[in-house]
């Protein structure tokens, strides 16, 4: 995940800070050493990293800090406010859309970037919320990107205007009257892009902000490319003048730097961040909300939003209903499971909750669930709603059926019975519950070792 190494480092720096009882100014300094050798080796910007560090050490050394009983509780929630600052303040920034007419995204960006694929989740996005965008093909010269286009727009029920390999100028201008006849009023131009910024890509798009009025330019950038994203973002803002960025691949990225540098330098927000393959992984860049998870905060907000997305609420009470009054089978948890990788997985989920960088993902084995998945649609119905009455004789027939072992069946079915336990302590004592979370945490963690 995004910032997963700067976010060991960063733990690592606090851990050293929380062992002292007051800080001293040679502590400080040494600690933003360290902060800025993490955030260089993150793929920050070097000027962003040094003017982080020196404001961060300036109020670190203040009254408040050096006097505070929790010095290193307030050095951490002073990076978490200059990390928001940074990134572009409390609240995240929306794009302008107009409540009349059409109003015209353009994205724009290097070839290989996902400008095709963002645009069609943008056009997703923006249909889930009632409005009704259209897809424009007006990268002519890739193969097939049109044909991608259209393939993806159909994916996420958006429709796409195309005319073969006309200028993207005149494509662009008859997309609008289409759009105006046909009631779109999000207008979304996929334009070409090179392998290198190069002065003809610059001057089509320049041609197409010519021929329509564009509202929103959006670069769409490589988060794994690092500092070298930064510099695409900054040539192609003096060069054309973009609005935003839409920060791709921020799932398989363990550095993060752009995300860091880009508003810095460009002195453009991050709209949105890409968070995986699936048109539905987009999600608007709250500033505040990514500072948390690379503290190793978490990010309680956007889990519960996920959360929300993928299940109702009469799903959400049915479940604990049944949780609650001790009902909870294996199909309950079969269903639960399926959540889990709705959600991005163990890991993504890690990254979200509190503490959860200080987990190693590798122990929860997200291979693991095919497995478990295998073993429960082995089971008969019957023995899916009453665990208990699966003999050995029937735990035999389970592993042949599902491919597993004997031996992976008694694991599922520990761990089925340590959840029903911690429930019931749930149910006796309420308050006890996070308690009893950790308890639940550690079977989980005997997930790994399935199908080996």
């Amino acid at each position: 995940m995004a910032f997963e190494s700067l976010t060991e480092r960063l733990n690592g720096v606090f851990k050293k800070l929380r062992g002292k009882g007051k800080l001293s100014e040679a502590d400080i300094k040494a600690a933003m050493r360290e902060v800025r050798m993490a955030l260089l080796e993150a793929d920050v910007n070097y000027k962003v990293a040094k003017d982080f560090c020196a404001e961060v050490s300036q109020r670190a050394m203040g009254q408040e800090v050096m006097e505070s009983l929790t010095p290193a509780q307030q050095v951490v929630k002073i990076v978490n406010e200059e990390l928001t600052r940074l990134m572009g303040g409390d609240e995240p920034r929306y794009l302008h859309i107009k409540n009349k007419g059409q109003t015209v995204l353009m994205m724009c960006g290097l070839q290989g970037n996902g400008k095709t694929t963002h645009a069609a989740k943008l056009g997703k996005f923006y249909r889930s919320q009632g409005r009704r965008p259209l897809l424009v093909a007006c990268d002519v010269y890739r193969p097939a990107a049109i044909q991608q286009l259209q393939i993806v727009g159909e994916q996420a029920g958006v429709p796409v205007f195309a005319m073969g390999t006309e200028k993207p100028e005149l494509i662009a201008q008859k997309a609008m009257a289409h759009a105006r006849d046909h009631g779109n009023d999000i207008v979304i131009l996929d334009t070409a892009g090179r392998l290198q910024i190069d002065d003809a890509l610059m001057d089509e798009l320049v041609r197409i902000k010519e021929a329509v009025e564009v509202d929103e330019t959006l670069l769409v950038v490589d988060a794994m490319a690092g500092q070298e994203a930064v510099n695409v973002a900054k040539t192609f803002n003096e060069k054309i003048g973009i609005t935003g960025v839409v920060l791709t691949k921020t799932d398989g990225d363990t550095r993060g730097g752009a995300a860091l540098s880009v508003l810095a330098v460009t002195g453009k927000p991050v709209y949105f961040q890409g968070t995986g393959e699936k048109l539905e992984d987009l999600e608007p860049f709250y500033p505040s909300r990514m500072a948390g998870r690379i503290l190793g905060m978490g990010d309680v907000l956007s889990l519960i939003e996920k959360a929300q997305s993928i299940q109702n609420d009469k799903e959400a009470e049915e479940a604990a209903r049944r949780m609650m009054e001790n009902k909870f089978d294996m199909n309950d948890l079969l269903a639960q499971f399926q959540q889990v990788k709705k959600m991005g997985g163990a890991s993504a989920l890690l990254a979200m909750m509190p503490g959860g960088s200080q987990i190693d993902a590798d122990a929860l084995d997200e291979k693991a669930l095919p497995h478990i998945e295998a073993i429960i649609y082995s089971m008969t119905p019957a023995e899916r709603a009453r665990p208990e009455i699966i003999n050995p004789k029937r735990k035999r027939r389970i592993a042949a059926g599902s491919g597993q072992t004997v031996e992976a069946v008694n694991k599922l079915l520990r761990q089925y019975e340590m959840m029903q336990k911690v429930m019931k302590k749930v149910r006796r004592n309420p308050k006890g519950f996070m308690r009893s979370l950790g308890s639940l945490g550690g079977g989980f963690g005997g997930m790994k070792g399935f199908g080996r």
